[in-house]
């Protein structure tokens, strides 16, 4: 049977866009107007991006290889192996351009004293702290192995550090391998004025002699394995009788030992040290990448806590505290205030507590009869854990949907399963192979013999760490019609019912992608009247793609704020040239996903945890909420004008794949540093319902004269 011709006229390969995605991270290391102790975090972020990247694209992607039959991708008709060799050119320049950047910084960092020092730079003093730090700290826990034809090469773990050596002396071909044990200190701080530094695979290089001394190390690198981490549990057979919990518990534990799918390297390029590592890995040099940048940059975050307070204000950025919403009376109880009107929170510019708070009050309320909510990350310490855990003590009925298939956090979900249904909360685990991503809590009252129902449905996961530093939204609500919809919702993920139908929530996997379908469709019936906008973090879903350049074509404004991944194309003449993309990348990260259809006051507006993915809209429960509450729709508008406007931390995506500098006009637009003022601006006034109306009323007519200007205007490549 011949394979559907593909029509990749609009759009892009997913990998290629995410990496260009991680480049756009690397910009804000470059921007000379961000901090520069920020610029190296934002390095350490591309770099920690491209680890997980590695384990899970490229690693899913190898894993198509293995399969006999043909995989050809929608979006570039490619194959996994086609797609591989363009991710690994891709690849290569970034690492160059990282080096180059990381290099630029610490030189600048240098000049306040900073210094991460090489052991060719120590002094004296300075070499003689070093080694006695490394024979009293740590030498005694140190594992050295010598590898040759008589010792076998031993299992490296996934992401870990060790220090690769060839040595002579006593035999040929022999090999020393000293893994880096993740307990010790991540640098020395050495002891000058300033804050001087040396990491610690530095000073295991260079004292590696001692702990070989029956040879002689004629060469030696810094290695790191990364491994396939994309583990499908439900590609995992396992006993019928097993609890699902210790079943992701040896998944975990496996991720550590799968297939490895690069391998980095920083120090010597001695052939003979990679030919060795290459052979016993199983890798060809296509998967080998060079670094003169440190291959772990976790050290980077600790930097901060080392500087003086003086040194923290011109270095790091101000520091900011989620500000308390203007509509919150603080002294009267929350869910009084919930029942009178709808409130939103926008994260991280206002505070996780209010909702916090209306959890706690849930929980010792005498007219709570349940709470219900689905988890898919926590915080490891979490007060919104515990106070469900109060809730079941007291009485409640608690009904915790917890995923433990989200990634890199199973181990600390299983741990907080463990503890919530000890304290009495009823612990469920969704449907098979079916995560469910929705962010929903449902609490049920019985007042004056009356039900109530309070319904919080958010962007972004109920983790209070994230909350300061994702931006999402938190709607919480006592609209009954929508508390219904939660509570259908709920019994039928309880009796694995994902076909169930609502009066207002979108929820997938089986509606809510044929929604939007219906939704576009209402605009391209308007012809150029229509208007779309869409917040996303990625879109890859090709039936949307194509229902979106459909609408294009039929002269609908389509205007996306897409943070990472966009394998439609805009500006294609013809095809899609009505669609603009925009980016913003700053200090907090883009999480919130709006969805908006038509113009003027009356447009369908939804807030969502769906992004527009496939594994979104077909494996995933996800929930779209819209948004109903005049005063709350006022203020979204006015969020998505503030991100349209946005000219300094926002960027263009061309019809080349590439984000181009967009227009910064006379007057320029952070749209997150507005967002921060905004929030200390109404935190500082008294609370009154209509405080974000007349506000936003007049940041939005500003808003909108610049968009029309940035409209008219050419975008240049950077």
């Amino acid at each position: 049977m011949e394979a559907k011709k593909v029509d990749t006229r609009y759009t892009q390969d997913r990998e290629l866009s995410w990496l260009r995605f991680n480049e756009r991270v690397l910009d804000e290391a470059r921007d000379a107007s961000v901090p520069l102790l920020e610029r190296l975090k934002f390095a350490a972020i591309f770099t920690s991006n491209l680890d997980e990247f590695f384990m899970i694209r490229v690693g899913s992607l190898s894993d198509m290889l293995l399969i006999h039959e043909p995989h050809i991708d929608s979006r570039t008709g490619q194959t996994p192996e086609q797609q591989l060799r363009g991710i690994f050119q891709a690849v290569a320049p970034l690492y160059q351009q990282r080096d180059h950047v990381v290099e630029q910084l610490e030189r600048h960092l240098r000049t306040c004293n900073i210094c991460r020092l090489r052991p060719s730079e120590l002094d004296g003093k300075q070499r003689r702290q070093m080694e006695d730090w490394f024979r009293t700290e740590l030498q005694p826990i140190l594992s050295p192995q010598v590898v040759d034809a008589r010792r076998p090469f031993p299992h490296l773990p996934n992401k870990s550090l060790n220090i690769v050596l060839q040595l002579g002396g006593e035999g040929k071909n022999s090999f020393g391998l000293i893994p880096v044990p993740q307990s010790i200190p991540l640098y020395l701080r050495l002891q000058e004025d300033g804050l001087h530094y040396i990491l610690t695979e530095d000073v295991l290089l260079t004292c590696a002699g001692a702990l070989f001394p029956n040879f002689t190390v004629e060469s030696g690198t810094v290695a790191a394995v990364t491994r396939n981490a994309d583990i499908s549990p439900e590609d995992e057979a396992y006993e019928v009788d097993e609890d699902f919990r210790q079943h992701m518990r040896k998944i975990v534990k496996k991720r550590s030992r799968l297939a490895p799918v690069r391998l980095e390297l920083q120090g010597e390029r001695e052939e003979k040290l990679v030919d060795f590592l290459c052979k016993r890995l199983n890798l060809n040099r296509r998967q080998v990448f060079f670094s003169n940048t440190p291959l772990r940059m976790d050290y980077v975050f600790s930097l901060e806590t080392e500087l003086s307070a003086e040194q923290r204000a011109t270095l790091c950025d101000p520091p900011y505290t989620p500000q308390c919403p203007a509509w919150l009376h603080p002294s009267e109880k929350l869910i009084p205030q919930i029942l009178r009107r709808d409130a939103l929170l926008f994260y991280p510019f206002e505070s996780m507590n209010p909702f916090l708070q209306l959890v706690r009050e849930a929980s010792s309320d005498p007219a709570v009869l349940s709470v219900k909510i689905t988890i898919y990350r926590l915080a490891s310490k979490a007060k919104l854990a515990e106070y469900l855990c109060a809730a079941a003590e007291n009485g409640k009925e608690v009904t915790v949907l917890l995923e433990l298939q989200a990634r890199f956090d199973e181990q600390n979900n299983i741990q907080w399963a463990e503890r919530m249904e000890e304290a009495g909360c009823t612990i469920l685990y969704g449907a098979e192979n079916i995560k469910v991503h929705s962010k929903i809590c449902l609490i049920t009252r019985r007042e004056h013999g009356k039900l109530q129902y309070i319904t919080q449905i958010g962007t972004g996961n109920y983790n209070e760490k994230t909350a300061k530093q994702y931006t999402d939204l938190c709607l919480m609500t006592a609209n009954p019609e929508l508390g219904a919809d939660a509570a259908a919702l709920f019994q039928n993920m309880a009796t694995v019912n994902l076909e169930g139908t609502y009066q207002h929530l979108l929820v997938s996997p089986y509606q809510l992608r044929d929604s939007i379908q219906a939704l576009i469709e209402q605009e391209i019936a308007k012809g150029e009247q229509g208007y779309i906008f869409l917040k996303l973090n990625s879109i890859t879903d090709r039936r949307l793609i194509d229902h979106l350049a459909e609408a294009s074509q039929a002269g609908v404004e389509v205007v996306m704020n897409v943070r990472g991944i966009c394998c439609l194309l805009p500006g294609v003449p013809g095809l899609t040239e009505h669609i603009t993309v925009f980016s913003i990348v700053g200090r907090y990260l883009e999480h919130a996903r709006i969805y908006r259809f038509g113009r003027g006051e009356d447009a369908a507006l939804y807030i969502s945890s769906a992004d527009f993915m496939t594994r979104n809209t077909e494996r995933r429960v996800e929930v779209a909420c819209p948004v109903l509450d005049p005063a709350v729709r006022q203020r979204i508008f006015h969020i998505l004008d503030v991100l349209a406007a946005d000219n300094v931390k926002s960027r263009q995506l061309g019809a080349d794949g590439r984000w181009h500098e967009r227009w910064t006009g006379e007057s320029p637009c952070n749209s997150q540093a507005q967002f921060q003022t905004e929030a200390i601006q109404a935190a500082g006034t008294q609370p009154r319902p209509a405080l974000w109306t007349r506000l936003f009323r007049r940041k939005r007519d500003a808003a909108n004269s610049a968009i029309s200007v940035f409209k008219g205007t050419k975008h240049q490549n950077r």
